[in-house]
């Protein structure tokens, strides 16, 4: 399983209640979550224009399905959104909560215990320990 971001890709779905998205096709212009790939994960946005989630979710080729595997956010009080009948968008997004940005010094800063990994094997890793002492 791996983790990919992809432009213009949406779809909708009529899905109810709080499980898995079923996918009802491209729409218009866009991708499906298709191009995502069978059992990787992704950012997604689902809204019906008032309400929304956004989370990651793990697409699935059979049954083409989009599981909510965490929410991020939502109207919900960033909870899984009940939904009613109905059909909403449902699109590949990337979070602002996820992005890193250059402030307005050109600088991008990280949270205490962040990590920024380099490397196939992730062999080279950079963050800073608040609670280190020398």
């Amino acid at each position: 399983m791996a983790f990919i971001l992809s432009d213009r890709v949406k779809e909708t779905t009529s899905t109810t209640g709080t499980g898995t998205y079923t996918l009802g096709g491209a729409s218009t212009g866009f991708e499906s979550f298709g191009s995502i790939g069978n059992s990787n994960t992704t950012y997604y946005c689902c809204t019906d224009g008032t309400d929304f989630e956004v989370g990651i979710g793990t697409y699935t080729a059979s049954g083409t399905t989009l599981a909510r595997t965490t929410i991020l956010q939502s109207s919900n009080s960033d909870n899984e959104v009940n939904w009613s009948a109905g059909t909403r968008e449902i699109f590949c997004t990337l979070p602002a909560e996820k992005s890193v940005v250059k402030d307005a010094s050109g600088d991008a800063s990280f949270a205490d215990n962040q990590k920024i990994k380099f490397g196939t094997g992730n062999d080279l890793q950079i963050y800073h320990e608040p609670t280190f002492n020398n």
